[in-house]
């Protein structure tokens, strides 16, 4: 029997495309779908934070979309970023032109003259890639905004595909010919949120085989027994999605605490009574004066008449906020950026998601790549963002579980 942990993309996935039907899943939740879940409230359709699936691979798009019921909307995406009280399109090391002269000349010079010095980790990328000023204007304070830690920890590919790199050339030739597609420049929503990907993976999934509320809180590598509570689970191979490293302590592995570090984002959903006064899909904020990195905007891709947005704030591990304080914050924030105008806040909810990114650097890496050869020799297979440490798409989870049912 295969036992799969965790009930989001990666362990639904698998459970789809795995050819037989004895598997049992576990999860510690109260309904399946990990982060990639809705929330309605008061008319507004809200996600645990921004989740669009960006395809790459044409059969996992039909294979999902011809599940789906409600509308499927293709949208090209508009972003910014919030740069001196003025906009700049993203990604900013290429429109670096559309700065104010002086920081214009700032970014050639520093782009022109960068140190060409070895890269050692993210910052040291930043740097010897686009120089002092495009890093230290942006790419740096939003990253750590974002990681909610020292550049400086990170591995240097932390990012890996979903880093939008560019040479001097591309940023030269943006001056004239604007080229700012990335691997999210078009992205599929369907209108009653991301949890209709879920449901249309749970159509193909016997539901009386995903067990909720139901915590693995420890596995027996010898005896092939996970424990849940009272209960024992008899397993001959598990597929698990839940953070590596709490799958470790769950495998009663020693592990290096200090290496496996991560972040935890505070998302609010807010509602308001009156519609956006710009266009953009979701906005970039490096100033560290403000509350928040990132603003989206739900309203923009559905074309309704009512703001409807997802604030994103980047937290330590062990940082403990106040909501209700933090939402005055934001709420001053958003007036203080021009989104909040004479909006009234009809609804809104708030969720932490931890962890939320991965702290990825040489340590964690090559720890990882030792101890999950063991737990495969040992008949378990830790997938996924959080199972794998690692960065990626909703997409690449849902390839990475089809492939992986070929060992089975």
């Amino acid at each position: 029997m295969i036992l799969i942990i965790g009930a989001g993309i990666s362990g639904l996935s698998f459970a789809n495309f795995y050819k037989n039907n004895d598997y049992i899943i576990y999860e510690a939740e109260n309904e399946p779908g990990g982060y990639c879940r809705t929330i309605k409230k008061n008319g507004f359709v809200w996600d645990y934070s921004g989740h669009f699936f960006h395809f790459r691979n044409k059969e996992i798009k039909e294979y999902l979309i011809s599940r789906i019921d409600t509308e499927i909307l293709d949208v090209q995406k508009k972003s910014q970023i919030f740069y001196k009280n003025s906009f700049v399109d993203f990604p900013f090391q290429k429109n670096i032109h559309q700065l104010e002269k002086e920081d214009f000349i700032e970014c050639l010079y520093d782009l022109y003259f960068r140190p060409t010095t070895e890269q050692t980790n993210f910052y040291e990328m930043l740097i010897s890639k686009f120089g002092k000023s495009i890093s230290e204007k942006f790419l740096i304070p939003y990253n750590e905004k974002l990681y909610a830690c020292d550049l400086r920890e990170l591995d240097k590919d932390a990012m890996g595909r979903f880093f939008p790199h560019a040479n001097i050339a591309d940023i030269i030739k943006n001056f004239k010919n604007s080229d700012n597609i990335s691997y999210n420049s078009f992205f599929t929503y369907p209108r009653e949120g991301a949890f209709e990907y879920v449901k249309a993976l749970l159509k193909e999934i016997d539901t009386d085989k995903i067990l909720l509320n139901k915590k693995i809180k420890k596995i027996d590598l010898e005896k092939k027994i996970a424990y849940c509570g009272d209960e024992e689970i008899k397993y001959d191979k598990i597929v698990s999605s839940i953070p590596f490293n709490n799958l470790l302590a769950t495998c009663s592995i020693e592990y290096d605490k200090s290496i496996y570090t991560y972040n935890k984002v505070l998302v609010f959903n807010l509602g308001f009574d009156k519609p956006s006064e710009n266009e953009n899909h979701w906005i970039y904020y490096p100033d560290k004066e403000l509350s928040f990195y990132r603003v989206g905007f739900y309203d923009n891709i559905f074309g309704d008449n009512k703001m409807s947005l997802y604030v994103e704030i980047g937290l330590s591990a062990d940082q403990v906020v106040n909501i209700e304080s933090k939402l005055e914050n934001v709420l001053e924030d958003l007036s203080k950026v021009g989104i909040r105008k004479e909006h009234n806040l009809i609804d809104w909810s708030s969720l932490i998601l931890d962890p939320a990114y991965v702290h990825i650097n040489e340590k964690s890496q090559k720890d990882f790549i030792k101890k999950s050869k063991y737990l495969n020799q040992n008949g378990i297979y830790s997938i996924g963002r959080y199972g794998g440490w690692k960065y990626c798409s909703i997409e690449d989870n849902i390839i990475e579980a089809k492939e992986i049912t070929n060992l089975f």
